[in-house]
């Protein structure tokens, strides 16, 4: 009796153990680890394709990430602070594409484009990947980027990749046009952009357009920015305080 006695106990200490050690795994095996891709010092963009999932019992948009050095990550989900807003503002750009694009801007008789928004973060942006009705995607953990560090835009479909490689490049300006700026008659995708999104942000409360980002070696961008994402650490660029002349 006195053997079996201490096999019981014995059995009774590995359960014990077994049990303490499966707790304290269970966690890490669960556990998806955060990964910080981009510059700490540079901008990385996030650019909706119109698709959402559900994630974490609610709706986010799915799109692509642009990064500082031009190279993109696709099948991207922007989880967390703004996912609402941005389905918003991207459902918005795209009732106003089906109203406006094919007809002509009175200013310089050329046709309306294609406008895209997109969500630029200032420094490294945290994702981690995971499984979906098994697809992999690549997640934006976007509570825990500072808010001072996000800002929307909008701006000709063909350039989303130019602003952010712009937004990069030491000496781009970002300006904004007078009301009587030649820009506007500009023959060219530039001059339709300057005052399409002037036209746009008529329809879409929270934004502004009529502003341009100046290269210096490069041709400007015609682009306007959301208010209802107003990132402090890009104010610059949501509400230009320079203005852009050209004589013609």
């Amino acid at each position: 009796m006195g053997a079996l006695k201490y096999v019981v106990i014995g059995v009774v200490v590995v359960v014990v153990v077994v049990a303490i050690a499966l707790v304290l795994l269970l966690p890490t095996l669960h556990r998806v680890p955060v990964q910080y891709v981009g510059s700490p010092s540079g901008y990385e963009a996030f650019v909706p394709n119109g698709q959402t999932i559900n994630y974490n019992g609610h709706t986010d948009p799915v799109g692509d990430l642009i990064l500082n050095n031009g190279s993109t990550i696709q099948d991207v989900v922007w989880d967390g602070q703004y996912a609402g807003t941005i389905i918003q503002n991207h459902n918005q750009i795209v009732q106003l594409n089906n109203q406006f694009v094919g007809q002509t801007d009175p200013f310089n008789n050329q046709p309306y484009v294609p406008l895209q928004d997109f969500y630029v973060i200032k420094g490294q942006v945290p994702i981690m990947n995971t499984t979906i009705n098994g697809q992999t995607y690549y997640v934006i953990e976007a509570n825990n980027i500072n808010p001072a560090d996000i800002a929307g835009f909008y701006t000709y479909q063909g350039w989303v990749t130019n602003f952010v490689e712009a937004m990069n490049t030491p000496g781009a300006i970002p300006e904004r046009l007078p009301g009587n700026s030649p820009v506007y008659y500009w023959t060219n995708t530039t001059g339709t952009v300057a005052y399409e999104t002037q036209i746009y942000q008529h329809y879409m409360l929270e934004s502004a357009g009529g502003y341009v980002l100046v290269q210096s070696s490069e041709p400007i961008i015609s682009y306007g920015a959301y208010a209802n994402i107003p990132g402090t650490y890009l104010i610059n660029y949501i509400t230009p305080q320079q203005v852009y002349n050209s004589s013609s």
